[in-house]
């Protein structure tokens, strides 16, 4: 089907081979998302593109798609560079260009932090195909790995460019562009036309056409938002009681911090709750680990800091929860787009506290509505605190031993950052479980 579609699509191209079609349909991929019809032709006659997309576009298949043609058409190692911001982006870039490629033999290398770089360096002495990388980490092996070189590389692709340059990795960048060829083709992806990126444009892009699929800050339509204005002190019972409202739902809660959120993984565990965190502060490994027990469904709360608020494509997410409001009004597009994705419905909860509302009103205006408030039964929260409190303490009593073991380095990294193996307060917490409410 998504080969016919293709083909349909692309009458004026030349079209992509039937082997990829055919694993575009075992993929499970319907039809091609707008972004792919805008960008695939033209990547496909040889241009330069600019791709301005919403999240949860289909961006990566806009690009992957294009390259594993060419390199069909003319094999060679060390054919495409993907840069991107974060390493779970790369980690899934990579297993796409996997999925799509394993019947024609694609190999390619992830190379970012918090990885041994030995090990990346044996990947790349094995020259893949295709390199996906964070901008930091491959400045550090073109400098550092002897007989690594991107001198012959056909394709570049610059994935979420607005956030790449907005953690300044500008200077890598321009290192990156100076020791590639310049007779490449060039994509650049992006959520938002910055200034930084205009600029970026001009510097690596030839002649370049520009995708812009939408081109103002907006939610999809089967997203369903709400905003609930509470007292700072009482947003864990307020997150309590909507688990527990919402229960048989799947949660992605995203935090300001990665303390913040550790420690409301941990007071959820405390009260029963498969809750798992995800931030900066945890070893790839775990990061990696909490991320894949989330896709498989073992765990059903994912807590994040917006390390995942970009790109990661988790289908089953139900419910986006705003724990703590995000600080840029655009962050907010994007953490809400981790659910409601290829056409199903979801729900977006904002927590917004008596310090939020300017930032509250900055979201609103920027996607053009009034959020509704999220109903809730003041009197049934108000029956938690005491739980919640409890929880509260155990929580900080576990953050402070943790906190005192690292200084004292006699604990294996591997063991704290899934909070299920935290010390086993939670068993202290009375009742264990929270009950559920009948007839709700």
């Amino acid at each position: 089907m998504y080969c016919f579609l293709l083909r349909y699509v692309f009458l004026n191209s030349k079209g992509v081979t039937d082997v990829l079609c055919e694993a575009c349909d075992q993929l499970g991929w319907a039809k091609p998302t707008k972004i792919q019809i805008e960008a695939i032709p033209l990547a496909l006659q040889g241009r330069d593109i600019i791709g301005l997309a919403e999240t949860g576009s289909g961006k990566t298949g806009a690009f992957a798609l294009p390259i594993l043609n060419a390199l069909l058409e003319t094999p060679q190692r060390l054919f495409a560079l993907v840069l991107t911001p974060t390493r779970e982006l790369a980690f899934q870039i990579s297993e796409q260009f996997e999925a799509l490629g394993s019947s024609i033999g694609v190999q390619s290398a992830v190379i970012v932090g918090g990885i041994d770089s030995m090990s990346q360096s044996l990947a790349l002495a094995k020259k893949p195909h295709i390199v996906i990388a964070t901008p930091g980490r491959l400045i550090d092996h073109l400098e550092n790995t002897k007989g690594f070189n991107l001198r012959a590389l056909k394709y570049l692709v610059m994935d979420e460019a607005d956030r790449i340059l907005n953690m300044d990795f500008e200077t890598e960048v321009d290192k990156i562009l100076k020791v590639i060829p310049r007779d490449r083709k060039t994509f650049l992806f992006s959520a938002t036309m910055t200034k930084k990126v205009q600029k970026l444009q001009r510097a690596a892009l030839k002649n370049p056409v520009k995708c812009a699929v939408s081109s103002k800050y907006q939610t999809v339509e089967k997203l369903q938002q709400y905003y609930l204005f509470i007292p700072s002190k009482f947003k864990d019972t307020y997150l309590v009681y909507i688990l527990n409202e919402l229960a048989g739902n799947s949660f992605m809660i995203f935090c300001s911090t990665c303390n913040n959120t550790q420690r409301t993984a941990l007071l959820l565990r405390n009260l029963g709750f498969t809750a798992i965190p995800l931030h900066g502060q945890m070893s790839q490994s775990k990061r990696l680990g909490s991320l894949n027990k989330f896709k498989a469904k073992a765990r059903s709360i994912l807590l994040a800091t917006d390390v995942a608020s970009r790109g990661l494509d988790i289908p089953h997410v139900d419910v986006v929860v705003n724990f703590d409001i995000p600080t840029h009004s655009k962050d907010y597009i994007h953490r809400v787009g981790r659910t409601a994705r290829a056409g199903r419905s979801g729900k977006a909860i904002t927590f917004v506290t008596q310090y939020d509302v300017e930032l509250f009103q900055r979201i609103e205006h920027l996607i053009g509505k009034k959020l509704p408030v999220f109903p809730t039964q003041d009197d049934e929260v108000m029956m938690l605190t005491e739980r919640v409190t409890e929880a509260q303490r155990f929580a900080r009593m576990e953050l402070r031993e943790h906190g005192e073991k690292k200084k004292r380095k006699r604990e294996d990294a591997g063991d704290n950052d899934d909070t299920e193996g935290a010390i086993g307060v939670r068993n202290k917490v009375v009742g264990g479980k929270m009950k559920k409410r009948k007839g709700r």
